[in-house]
């Protein structure tokens, strides 16, 4: 089959790869009929995420048809159409029995190199580098999915892949980061990173009652998106990011701060992003975080700061006597996928929202390295590219 393959930073191919078989009774094989380039692929891509290896599939955005179960499969058959969440889980540790799905205890094979980075071991993933499991990703023709009774959400009637997909990922991401604001009628909410997760964290904080919802980014076209959301937007190329908030609030700061950027973060100033971008280059950090620094300064007296963004290991400059003495709760995770299938799908089928609007590119997976250096370099106002296999 095709795959699109990590061949080392800056270099994908799309190569043939040996086709995924059954290797426990609990897995299914899925034929993929949409896959999609998430933004933390790119920390992948550019070789900010350690273990991965020559090779290594991509892709952790997926769905597709079901064309082989194994012997212990008893919720889909042959021929389902299937949404796989990114996070793989097993459905009986202490952590799925809570529906923490994305910290899994027995999905991860390779556990230990987890913990040597992390203490304790996340839940494997599809596509994301031998510490997080060494799974195969999505960009593919055919994926194998493990513990599939646990992961899949089976879509019937006709809702078209493009409505659907993004199940998999960045809509519970951004619905969970808006979730652990506690948002309440009245709230305002900041969101850095106006990218899809971003996005989907605005309409999230809008569905669950915010008031006000401020997005913050630098490219004008993706700033564009979020006011087509009802967002108010910062250029923060163009303001003070924490005075702009302080006018907007009274002076009291956002009641609710969503990190959506991760370790990847810009700076509009020239020596302070230096100062990590050459920490991270030289492997002496490995986050710029200047987004989660600025949402922690800016978040009210007592507010929660939600951390959806990736980062992957040790940051510098943490501003933690903020955080403490001004009583902040900072909150973050990999989404817990599976928690939120059904009721997003439900609010998908009864019209609160059409992910598709974050769709700005489709491509077929034999394009997978155009797409990825289109949308690292946002060339073409590019916002989320959907391959098809």
């Amino acid at each position: 089959m095709k795959a699109n393959c990590w061949m080392g930073r800056n270099t994908v191919e799309v190569q043939e790869v040996p086709d995924p078989g059954i290797l426990n009774g609990h897995d299914a094989i899925v034929r993929i009929t949409s896959t999609a380039i998430c933004g933390s692929d790119l920390h992948l891509y550019d070789g900010y995420v350690p273990t991965m290896k020559k090779g290594d599939i991509l892709g952790h955005e997926f769905m597709g048809e079901v064309v082989e179960v194994g012997p212990r499969v008893s919720t889909l058959r042959v021929g389902d159409r299937v949404v796989v969440p990114f996070p793989i889980a097993c459905g009986n540790c202490v952590a799925c029995r809570h529906e923490m799905f994305s910290v899994c205890e027995n999905s991860n094979p390779n556990a230990g190199l987890a913990e040597k980075f992390m203490g304790h071991a996340p839940a494997g993933i599809f596509g994301y580098s031998h510490m997080l499991g060494g799974y195969p990703g999505g960009q593919a023709e055919y994926a194998r999915v493990p513990f599939a009774d646990v992961g899949p959400i089976k879509i019937e009637g006709d809702l078209p892949d493009e409505q659907v997909l993004f199940l998999s990922d960045i809509l519970p991401t951004g619905w969970m980061g808006a979730e652990m604001c506690d948002i309440k009628p009245g709230d305002v909410i900041a969101v850095w990173g106006a990218g899809p997760v971003g996005q989907f964290a605005v309409a999230s904080a809008f569905l669950m009652g915010a008031e006000q919802v401020i997005a913050i980014d630098r490219f004008p076209y993706r700033l564009k998106r979020a006011e087509r959301a009802g967002a108010r937007t910062l250029n923060y190329e163009e303001v003070d990011v924490l005075d702009a908030l302080r006018d907007l609030t009274a002076g009291r700061g956002p009641d609710g701060c969503i990190d959506a950027v991760g370790m990847e973060a810009h700076h509009p100033t020239g020596p302070v992003h230096a100062y990590d971008r050459v920490k991270q280059a030289t492997r002496m950090e490995t986050e710029r975080p200047h987004a989660l620094r600025e949402a922690i300064m800016a978040c009210r007296n007592g507010g929660t700061v939600s951390v959806i963004g990736v980062y992957g290991g040790l940051l510098d400059k943490f501003p933690m006597g903020s955080l403490m003495n001004r009583s902040l709760t900072l909150r973050g995770g990999q989404c817990h996928v599976q928690r939120y299938l059904k009721p997003l799908l439900g609010r998908i089928r009864n019209g609160d929202i059409d992910p598709s609007f974050v769709i700005s590119h489709r491509m077929r997976l034999e394009d997978a390295p155009r797409g990825y250096e289109m949308f690292k370099n946002k060339q073409d106002e590019c916002n989320k590219i959907v391959l098809t296999p």
